[in-house]
């Protein structure tokens, strides 16, 4: 029934959280921020996931730009952990998007769906996420070799859950949107997104986020789609 499946990155492939984890504790310690107050690595951390998340709702909803969230984005983290000093936080913010990206982990099952679905579909991605960054993940991750096209925010000029990136997406393909099957871990973005232009979608959703729309499908584990595809 499908000839092209999209899928999303971050959060549904590439292991965002943990990555950032571990990127995280590195900058923490490599610019000793418990010095200037910060008091801990895992609340630098949750701090930066708070953060994180609002400013990307802002940047999906083009609120902001790329160039305002990634300066922005570590001074509100040093604020609202009390440090008003954020000399550092350029620094700071390059050396987080250097590590960050070169780390490997990926969800559960992603390199078996992968392997299971390569051989049947023409695999594809639509992220939010620079360019530049979202090569690095896929090469540190050893997935990039899956996917045919790889579109973004910036070579489409739409982000999710604008139609227009999905109309680019495909276009680039050469299908129709009843061919296709969206797959990615944000309801809003991924799956009302994908929807809102005729084509079928996968919510996959391991945390039980609730939600009132009905997806075409949901899975807690990318293992599930063997049952759909």
């Amino acid at each position: 029934m499908y000839k092209h499946i999209f899928f999303d990155l971050d959060h549904t492939l590439w292991d965002h959280h943990y990555n950032s984890k571990i990127a995280l504790g590195e900058v923490f310690e490599l610019f000793q921020l418990q010095e200037i107050g910060i008091p801990s690595i895992e609340q630098f951390y949750h701090k930066f996931n708070e953060v994180n998340h609002k400013l990307w709702l802002d940047y999906e909803r083009s609120k902001i730009s790329q160039a305002e969230l990634r300066h922005i984005r570590f001074r509100q983290v040093f604020s609202q952990l009390g440090v008003n000093n954020h000399d550092s936080c350029d620094q700071v913010s390059d050396t987080y998007l250097d590590i960050s990206p070169k780390k490997p982990h990926l969800l559960p099952y992603t390199k078996e769906i992968l392997d299971y679905l390569s051989p049947k579909y023409p695999l594809h991605i639509i992220t939010n996420g620079f360019n530049e960054i979202q090569d690095v993940k896929m090469n540190s991750g050893g997935i990039k070799h899956y996917f045919k096209h790889i579109i973004t925010s910036q070579n489409s000029g739409h982000k999710k859950p604008d139609p227009e990136i999905f109309h680019y997406a495909l276009e680039q393909v050469g299908a129709k949107p009843r061919e296709c099957l969206m797959i990615g871990d944000t309801f809003y973005t991924d799956v009302l997104g994908a929807m809102q232009v005729g084509i079928d979608a996968v919510f996959f959703n391991p945390n039980d986020q609730r939600h009132v729309e009905r997806p075409t499908y949901e899975i807690k584990h990318l293992s599930e789609l063997k049952k759909i595809l």
